[in-house]
């Protein structure tokens, strides 16, 4: 493809091999990457495009520049594609804020973007084939409420001049911002943006399912419960729940899973307001439990999977959860208290696995690890417990992928898999995905 000249160097001058930074350059964007953005070439140089759509004509501006490859913004749109919608938000846009990266992007069409993403990380590091990505059907399903408002916890940062904003896309700056679209409708009343916070690093608000609503301030990594001056009683009215105080209690409540949930305001706990039951109905449908099944919850957080688990398998069986993080494991062990044969482990997966601090074997697993995926070792300690089935419930397609090639090293095999848009307007996409043992000799 032809390098336009555009920008540093004017037009008709003789380009110099390689991108500049800063430099503009017109260019044609290919397909959908990980990580928001989309692919071109310039000179056979890879360039990675951010507020782009695969086949539109733009001009984009170098940010970054790598041994091999560039990153760009697409601050102008030469021939659009048509899915591209204007913003809700003005703040998302190049050098604005970096939390949403396909605001550009009509929602429907945002769907499609991730799942394209999962279908070539499943070939490019999963090594499955197209024909094995087909007959899992991949898609990736909205959830209730829209693509706004759906955010229950938002961390603002706050710049060297006190005002609370979010940060750039791969940056420390702040961008200041007067509202957040993506922010669930208790937050955005709030008077968090228009309001210095001179000592605060952050700023961070959680409004739950429960009702409850919490502001914390974090000053020298200390956090303080705030309250707001000029809210009557400092109180807001959450939809479908009770008013609940600014500076309440440092624990917030959670509905899902046909459970009531406490845990810290700080804690652990699925952002969009129908996730929790979203992942949940998907696990026991995938996993299908049975009357008397033994089960673990790996990286249980507060045992939301346990507690739905122990529901279907019955009161006499074991269901054990495994968490590493203090708040997590006290959530957990006061949550389940009332389920007598489910029992909380505290300790990292890989050391319980490894030192049989559980052992099998275990008829069901499910296990929702960090963004870096289970690994290799946790995978083969779960396969060697002989488990009927496992759920998988990631938040990086990459790192589920890596893990689907251990599995299917194994002679294990990926039987089912679902998507969910869980962050609306970001490249961010959950899955969950069932795993199956070779047939029995």
């Amino acid at each position: 493809m032809g390098r336009s000249a555009v920008g540093a160097g004017g037009s008709g001058a003789e380009r110099r091999p390689g991108l500049e930074e800063a430099e503009r350059v017109e260019l044609t964007v290919d397909a959908v990457a990980p990580g928001g953005h989309c692919v071109a070439r310039v000179d056979g140089q890879v360039v990675f495009v951010r507020h782009a759509l695969p086949g539109e004509r733009v001009i984009a501006e170098v940010t970054e520049l790598h041994r091999g490859f560039a990153r760009a913004d697409a601050v102008e749109i030469v021939a659009a594609a048509p899915e591209r919608v204007t913003p809700p938000c003005p703040y998302a846009r190049p050098g604005g804020c970096g939390g949403c990266d396909l605001q550009h992007v009509a929602p429907a069409a945002q769907l499609g973007w991730k799942t394209a993403v999962v279908r070539e990380q499943l070939t490019r590091l999963g090594g499955l084939t197209d024909a094995e990505i087909d007959g899992l059907r991949v898609t990736v399903e909205p959830l209730p409420g829209g693509p706004l408002g759906w955010r229950s916890r938002v961390r603002y940062a706050v710049d060297a001049a006190g005002r609370a904003g979010l940060l750039k896309h791969r940056s420390h700056e702040v961008v200041p911002i007067d509202r957040c679209l993506i922010a669930h409708p208790a937050i955005q009343e709030l008077p968090l943006l228009g309001r210095p916070w001179p000592t605060a690093e952050s700023v961070e608000v959680v409004a739950s399912t429960g009702g409850d609503v919490v502001v914390t301030a974090l000053t020298d990594g200390v956090p303080t419960l705030v309250d707001l001056p000029g809210q009557p009683a400092t109180t807001v009215d959450v939809p479908g729940g009770p008013a609940a105080e600014v500076d309440g209690p440092a624990t917030v409540r959670e509905v899902a899973a046909g459970r009531n949930w406490t845990l810290p305001a700080g804690g652990f706990w699925q952002v969009h307001p129908a996730a929790a039951d979203t992942l949940v109905d998907a696990v026991l449908d995938l996993l299908a439990p049975q009357p008397g099944e033994s089960a673990w919850d790996l990286y249980g957080g507060a045992g939301l999977f346990a507690g739905a688990l122990a529901a279907r398998v019955g009161p006499d069986a074991r269901v054990t959860v495994v968490e590493s993080a203090a708040e997590g494991v006290a959530a957990a062990r006061r949550n389940l208290a009332d389920l007598s044969r489910v029992e909380v482990v505290a300790a990292r997966v890989e050391t319980a696995l490894a030192r049989r601090r559980i052992t099998g074997p275990v008829d069901l697993v499910v296990l929702d690890p960090p963004r870096t995926g289970a690994g290799a070792a946790v995978v083969r300690d779960m396969i060697a417990a002989d488990p009927r089935a496992i759920a998988y419930v990631a938040c990086d397609p990459a790192a589920f992928a890596r893990d689907v090639r251990t599995f299917t090293r194994a002679g294990w095999r990926l039987a089912a898999l679902r998507g969910y848009d869980l962050f609306p307007m970001t490249q961010h996409v959950e899955l969950v995905g069932l795993f199956l043992p070779p047939p029995a000799d």
